[in-house]
């Protein structure tokens, strides 16, 4: 239950380190928030304002303080191909919409949902992840389309990134870099892609609008793939990112209650020119490991964020794209699972299996809801075949020979049916056959049938059957199911 003493403490009880470790974001946002807006191919003002939207509403209404939420490109990927083929406005839309489908996800509880996605899965999202916001740097390492000072800024960027937290870890490596990389190019006149060629950055605060686009049923058949898109992916990396947050500070949030803010966020962002956006894993252990604890750290980031970028913005248009173009390497570097290469020989093969298919889909289609679907089916279909080959069926028979027990151990679903009746000889003659499923339980409407068909092929041949030992749960979906008992049963065996 919501307690305001609770909510008191989460923006009070660590005022100081929070205040602190928000303005580290900050500055780390700032980077990374232009980058993301370039790989959806929009103007880094709108990476900018979403950035500082996101941020201070799920200060104020997300699950879990001390998280980080901004514009990311686990949903900038997404909107690649929207914003290509309708513009920007209905990029807006569809992050309305993104928005409203998350906020009914949580009023839904569904936040439940994410204890069924697998290890395997989550590291195939974060490693596709990692392979996508490499593969979109590609295009500003093409030596026929950027000049070639790009290579030698680019390395140097990543040199900076990787070296300077060997001197100090006082001040973030991106940050050194930008500023570095932007001192070498201004004082050499090298002729390089800037920020400011990317488009307008903000010089303002951001306005109430509503996305200019109609109102009609193929706006929403245009947005509508896009915005579940967002809002699954959204919701998988902003849980993934609370789940990861809470083992690190040894407490408890509410999964809903995230959903519900990451999309009052969305929706409010849409409004005001601002991309989707969800939880940064990256920015959320920036904050953490710098002791941000409280809602005050991600809404002071935001906040920060905005008076840097409306109050620097001429400098900010200056730095040139390698500097961007080094930290997204460096974010992709550090996103990617690598533990998992070198886990492949000895991690089962199934779960191996299922991190590769994540991986594979999501490259192939660049859309991260697809590969978490897949990865979730595959490990659904493994996980059912692993509890199939549990399953077991014994018996034994009367010295006369006139009466046979199954004994049935295990789990009896759609997977394991088909052992089931295997293992029934229909053409012993028998006056009585007991089917003892005290070690057994009944899941489906598959194994009802089953049960079904075994009891009535025995009683067709004159044997009298019993079943015995169902639990209660069994019992219950037998009453409501079986049709063994009930007029008829023989009739509807002869017309199967």
């Amino acid at each position: 239950m919501f307690s305001f003493d609770t909510y008191k403490r989460q923006w009070t009880g660590n005022v100081r380190a929070d205040l602190l470790s928000g303005l580290v974001v900050a500055l780390a946002l700032i980077p990374e928030a232009i980058a993301f807006s370039i790989i959806a191919g929009v103007d880094p003002k709108v990476g900018l304002y979403a950035s500082f939207s996101i941020a201070v509403i799920t200060a104020i209404a997300g699950g879990r303080p001390g998280m980080i939420s901004a514009a990311t490109a686990a949903t900038a990927v997404l909107m690649v191909t929207l914003v290509r083929d309708h513009g920007l406005q209905y990029l807006l839309a569809a992050t309305v919409l993104a928005g409203l489908i998350q906020i009914g996800c949580g009023a839904l509880k569904l936040g439940f949902v994410m204890r069924y996605v697998s290890k395997s899965v989550m590291t195939g999202f974060v490693n596709a992840l990692a392979i996508l916001i490499f593969l979109a740097q590609l295009p500003e390492l093409d030596p026929r389309q950027v000049p070639w000072p790009t290579f030698p800024l680019v390395a140097a960027g990543l040199a900076i990134i990787y070296l300077f937290p060997l001197i100090t870890r006082a001040i973030p490596s991106p940050l050194v870099t930008i500023i570095v990389l932007t001192g070498l190019s201004l004082i050499f006149g090298w002729e390089v892609r800037t920020v400011g060629d990317m488009g307008a950055l903000p010089d303002t605060l951001p306005v109430f609008l509503l996305p200019d686009v109609p109102l009609n049923v193929e706006t929403l058949r245009i947005i509508l793939p896009y915005s579940v898109a967002v809002a699954v992916v959204g919701l998988l990396e902003s849980l993934m990112t609370q789940n990861l947050v809470d083992e690190l500070t040894d407490t408890r949030s509410n999964r809903n209650q995230e959903c519900i803010g990451q999309g009052l966020a969305n929706t409010a962002t849409g409004f005001i020119g601002g991309m989707a956006g969800c939880a940064m894993i990256g920015q959320s252990m920036i904050n953490v490991k710098s002791g941000g604890r409280g809602r005050l750290s991600c809404f002071v980031a935001g906040v920060f964020l905005l008076i840097l970028v409306t109050g620097l913005g001429d400098l900010v248009s200056r730095i040139p794209m390698p500097a961007l173009v080094a930290i997204m390497i460096m974010v992709s570097i550090g996103t990617f699972s690598w533990s998992s290469i070198r886990n492949l020989g000895t991690h089962p093969r199934s779960s191996s299996a299922v991190m590769l298919a994540t991986v594979a889909t999501v490259v192939y289609t660049h859309n991260l809801a697809i590969g978490v679907l897949v990865g979730v089916l595959l490990s659904g279909i493994f996980f059912a075949a692993k509890i199939a080959q549990l399953f077991r069926v014994s018996s034994t028979i009367s010295a006369d020979g006139r009466k046979r027990v199954y004994k049935i151990e295990g789990q009896l679903f759609y997977g394991s049916v088909e052992d089931f009746m295997a293992a029934f000889d229909f053409h012993e003659a028998l006056d009585r056959v007991v089917i003892d499923v005290s070690r057994a339980h009944i899941w489906d409407i598959s194994s009802v049938q089953a049960l079904d068909m075994a009891i009535l092929k025995f009683r067709r041949d004159g044997a009298e059957v019993d079943l015995v030992g169902l639990n209660r749960a069994s019992e219950t979906i037998v009453d409501k199911l079986a049709i063994h008992d009930k007029p008829g049963a023989m009739d509807k065996l002869a017309a199967h």
